[in-house]
Formats: C-alpha cells, sequence, structure tokens
C-alpha cells in the first residue's frame, strides 16, 4: 500500500513539472517571435535591409547620420571608378605616345635614306612604318575610348562630391575634390607627352613634303611608294 502511494505522489510530480514546462514554453514562443518580427520591420525600414544596421543602434540613428553614411560610401566607390579610369587612360595616352614615337622614327629614316638603299630594302622599311601606322591608329581609338570613360567617372565624382557636401559630409566632399584635382593633373600630363609627340611626327611630315617637292620632274631616282604616302 505504501509503494503504491509513492508511485502516486511521483505521477502527481512528474505531471506538474510536464505541466509547468509547458506553460513556460507557450509563454515565451511568442515573445520570441515578437522579437524576430520587430528586427526584420528595422531592418525593412532603414532600407529593405541594404543597410547593415543592428535592431539596438536603429533608434540612435537620425536619418541625416545614415544619409550622410550613404553619401561617404558613394564617394569612395566613385573614387574607385575614377582611379581605374585615370589608369587606364594614362596607360593608353603612354602607349599611343610610344607609337607614335616608333613611327616618327621609322619616317625619318626612310627619308633620309631616299637613293641609298635597294629597292628590297626600301620595300622592306615601308612595310614596317605601314605597320606601325596602323598601330597608332589602334592605340589613338583606344584613347578615345578611355578618354570617354574617364569623362564619364569626373561627372560621377564632381555629382558625388556635390551630393556629400549638401548631406553634411563635409570630409567625404572635400577627399573627392583633392582626388578628382589629382586625377586631372595627371591625366594632362600624359596629354601634354601625347601632344609632343604629334607635333615631332607633324616635323617629320612636313619635312617629308619638302623633300617631296625639292625632287626634279625628271628624277631617275625610285619614287615614294605609294603605300607610303597613304596616312592609314
Amino acid at each position: 500500500m505504501a509503494a503504491v502511494r509513492r508511485g502516486a505522489a511521483y505521477f502527481l510530480r512528474s505531471s506538474a513539472r510536464v505541466l509547468f514546462n509547458c506553460k513556460n514554453t507557450a509563454v515565451h514562443k511568442p515573445r520570441k517571435w515578437t522579437n524576430v518580427l520587430y528586427t526584420s520591420l528595422a531592418s525593412f525600414a532603414v532600407g529593405g535591409g541594404l543597410c547593415a544596421v543592428p535592431f539596438k543602434q536603429v533608434e540612435q540613428l537620425s536619418h541625416d547620420s545614415l544619409i550622410r553614411r550613404a553619401a561617404s560610401l558613394v564617394t569612395d566607390s566613385s573614387t574607385t571608378f575614377l582611379s581605374q579610369a585615370t589608369l587606364a587612360l594614362i596607360d593608353a595616352i603612354t602607349e599611343y605616345s610610344k607609337a607614335v614615337h616608333i613611327l616618327n622614327a621609322l619616317q625619318r629614316k626612310y627619308l633620309t635614306s631616299l637613293g641609298k638603299l635597294t629597292k628590297d630594302e626600301e620595300d622592306s622599311i615601308w612595310q614596317v612604318i605601314i605597320g606601325q601606322r596602323a598601330e597608332v591608329n589602334d592605340r589613338q581609338d583606344e584613347c578615345k575610348r578611355f578618354e570617354s570613360t574617364w569623362i564619364s567617372a569626373v561627372k560621377m565624382c564632381e555629382t558625388a562630391a556635390e551630393a556629400a557636401y549638401t548631406s553634411g559630409a563635409d570630409h567625404a566632399s572635400i577627399t573627392m575634390n583633392s582626388n578628382l584635382e589629382v586625377s586631372v593633373s595627371q591625366v594632362e600630363k600624359a596629354q601634354k607627352l601625347s601632344a609632343d609627340a604629334d607635333k615631332k611626327l607633324a616635323e617629320t611630315k612636313l619635312m617629308e613634303v619638302q623633300m617631296m617637292t625639292q625632287q626634279p620632274a625628271n628624277n631617275d631616282e625610285e619614287e615614294m611608294p605609294e603605300a607610303y604616302l597613304r596616312e592609314d
């Protein structure tokens, strides 16, 4: 009989613990889902989850603060775009200048060697010149393409700097304008080298024209190949 009483008492205590645990679970479960819902709504309110701001910090950030942060991010990405575009354009201008200098040297060598070379030697030289002219044209097209990209990057950075200044992100705006000045200065230096190369090539072209006009009409020497006289 005592064993039966002890078994009944154990059963009642076990049942009470189960009911108590179930009651606690029923109380805490809705609170858990409520927290998840509030956190999700907070993330959505701060930009559909695009801004990684913890829920506890949302109440401490104003719209002005978030806008300044976004403006700083825009200036950072714009600076990256500008840097890459500037590097590409400078490299393209440098390669173009090298190609022009090579072409200039070849043409001067050809002009100063007229009448001293065999027909085969002349043909060999002007074939190289024609190939170098094609190289110059390709490099020039590349310069134009990267220059267009660089101009777009400059415009984007100017807009980003203005937006940063308007939003109150003064440091980001100042940094952006400084980066713009450096980029423009570097491109201008590269363009000056390119202009010098073009000037020397024009001088060689003038020398070529003068030599042609000085040749007698009945000159028995070999005439310049037509392919050399073409500009393409």
